[in-house]
């Protein structure tokens, strides 16, 4: 029998330490069918476009299939942080998977559930596709930079990289907006009538665009990744979490876009915010100086 001490200084066996480094890329294996999946049902609801009923399922099961691929995104990089299984080729493989489940089968759904059947519009609806396309690779690239790039200390020469926030709107993030409103209402909207399906065309046009802009900008989001079981609060953090999933369990419609338009407005809600609030500082401070003076 073996001592503690000589257990410990035995290097792990090299089949489970290899199983340990697939298991995040399974998921993204997970990932990537889910987003192509959810690529063959949105062609296919496009060609059943005139049969409203079963179009609209395609719909959702594309819809569904986003959702999922958003699932397994995250745990895929929770599970290679907690195992400590990063690698650079799972980086490269999760950012190619994030391409295919969150920029063209969300761009694809856009198309052809939304505005692709819409008349008049048809040029500018492929190429607001192929926008929020560009800019969720631009958004990816610029994230994979970031992170390769050296992080300093705060005694260093330059700021460490904050982890609680990412820089612009995550691609999944924008794409699960997409998908809710596709889960929410599946029916394609070339099935309303033509001034409804005119306006809602429009309006998921601008959605879309400004889910593209928000890609690439430099508002901040908050990452979550400090929260779940090794948490400071894990007693409110699980208890909230179970509440989510049993409230997506049984109203995933409302619940879903209720959560995906809050998460894609609070950055914007948070600039705004910041901005009052640079704004209040220097009228405060002259408001303080002259009660100051008046006093004196």
């Amino acid at each position: 029998m073996a001592t503690p001490s000589e257990q410990a200084q035995r290097p792990p066996r090299k089949g489970i330490r290899r199983g340990i480094y697939l298991l995040p890329s399974t998921f993204t294996m997970g990932n990537i069918l889910c987003g192509f999946y959810a690529a063959v049902n949105a062609l296919k609801g496009y060609q059943a476009i005139h049969n409203h009923e079963r179009a609209a399922e395609l719909f959702d099961h594309a819809a569904v299939a986003i959702g999922i691929a958003f699932l397994l995104d995250g745990l895929d990089g929770r599970i290679a942080r907690m195992t400590k299984a990063t690698s650079e080729f799972g980086i490269e493989l999760d950012s190619i998977a994030d391409v295919l489940s969150f920029g063209i089968a969300p761009a694809l759904l856009a198309y052809a559930w939304g505005y692709g059947s819409t008349p008049g519009i048809e040029r500018l609806a492929w190429g607001v596709s192929f926008f929020f396309l560009v800019c969720g690779a631009l958004r990816l690239a610029r994230f994979n930079v970031l992170a390769r790039a050296p992080r300093f200390t705060s005694t260093g020469t330059s700021p460490k990289l904050d982890k609680r926030y990412y820089v612009g709107l995550p691609i999944p993030s924008a794409a699960a907006l997409i998908a809710a409103l596709a889960h929410f209402a599946p029916r394609p909207i070339s099935a309303y009538e033509p001034s409804q399906a005119l306006l809602f065309s429009w309006l998921l046009l601008t959605l879309v665009a400004i889910l593209a802009i928000l890609m690439v900008s430099t508002l901040r989001y908050a990452s979550f990744k400090d929260l779940g079981v090794r948490s400071n609060s894990p007693f409110i953090v699980l208890p909230l979490l179970a509440a989510i999933v049993a409230s997506i369990w049984f109203y995933s419609k409302w619940v879903l876009l209720a959560l995906a338009v809050t998460y894609v407005a609070h950055g914007l809600v948070s600039k705004v915010w910041s901005l009052l609030h640079r704004l209040r500082r220097p009228w405060a401070a002259d408001e303080t100086s002259q009660t100051a003076s008046i006093e004196s």
